[in-house]
């Protein structure tokens, strides 16, 4: 079974994600950040990795925690659930458009952590999306744009993998990173599927 839950707990932020690689996209995600929740459910629908994630920290201050303790916790359960990677398919790529925008990424389970992003405009950085109220009348806090690539940089550290992630066109903010978010997960799907025609761990070194 390729599942693994983790927890993590510091001053600023409790984190508990559970992950089942071969599961059908369900999502129990909540973070006190609308928008990072929404972004968490569509990584798990369209990668197909069945996601629980609570997470309660200092959104007072700024999401800046929770969403990255989330993404460290979410990196180590993907690596510890990928466990030594015998007869996955390792790489996967994909183009995912959302109207105006567009996102390509590939995705290699390489044990070596690495990440490339490009693409976005420079303004992204400084853009807040979502924040308003919550449906039982409490303030929301909203999610900066430079957190993407954060996200993108720290679950290639923590579960092992190599990522490019490039937005080749986008003028929405929310287009800009959903449509980067999803390309990752269709990109991650293929990578850690199982290929019946591998025997082992797929690398030449034996290890990955």
């Amino acid at each position: 079974m390729r599942t693994a839950t983790i927890e993590r707990r510091t001053s600023e932020s409790q984190v508990s994600v559970s992950v089942d690689l071969d599961g059908s996209g369900r999502a129990d995600v909540s973070t006190g950040v609308g928008f990072y929740d929404h972004l968490l459910t569509s990584l798990a629908k369209h990668s197909l990795i069945d996601l629980s994630i609570e997470a309660t920290g200092d959104v007072w201050i700024d999401a800046h925690h929770v969403v990255e303790d989330t993404a460290i916790v979410l990196g180590q359960a993907l690596g510890k659930a990928l466990g030594d990677k015998s007869g996955i398919r390792r790489f996967g790529d994909a183009a995912v458009p959302l109207d105006e925008a567009l996102a390509t990424c590939v995705v290699d389970v390489a044990g070596r952590p690495y990440c490339v992003h490009t693409g976005e405009p420079e303004g992204q950085a400084y853009v807040l999306i979502g924040g308003g109220p919550t449906p039982d009348g409490r303030p929301g806090t909203p999610y900066v744009g430079s957190m993407t690539r954060h996200i993108v940089e720290t679950l290639a550290h923590n579960a092992g993998l190599c990522i490019h992630l490039a937005l080749v066109r986008g003028r929405d903010p929310h287009h800009i990173v959903e449509a980067q978010i999803k390309a990752l997960a269709r990109a991650l799907r293929t990578a850690i599927e199982p290929d019946p025609r591998v025997s082992g761990v797929p690398s030449t070194k034996g290890a990955l």
